[in-house]
């Protein structure tokens, strides 16, 4: 887990292990996230995820009047 963690600080240009990278260490690697499933790391965030549903291809008109409007 140490050597999952250090590359991921690494990938991140950091020098130190922070709770951070023992998250995304834990939680990209298949068999430490299921072994981990039920656990939180204190101070470490979330996992960076983006729902496919609003990546469009192309804007609605219809919801940037919406939004502008109700700004």
């Amino acid at each position: 887990m140490l050597e999952l963690a250090g590359n991921a600080a690494k990938d991140n240009k950091k020098t130190r292990i922070m709770p951070r990278h023992l998250l995304l260490a834990t939680r990209n690697d298949e068999e430490l996230s299921k072994l981990l499933d039920g656990i939180t790391i204190a101070h470490s965030g979330v996992l960076p995820n983006i729902h496919s549903v609003l990546f469009s291809k192309k804007a609605n008109p219809g919801l940037i009047l919406h939004i502008l409007c109700c700004v």
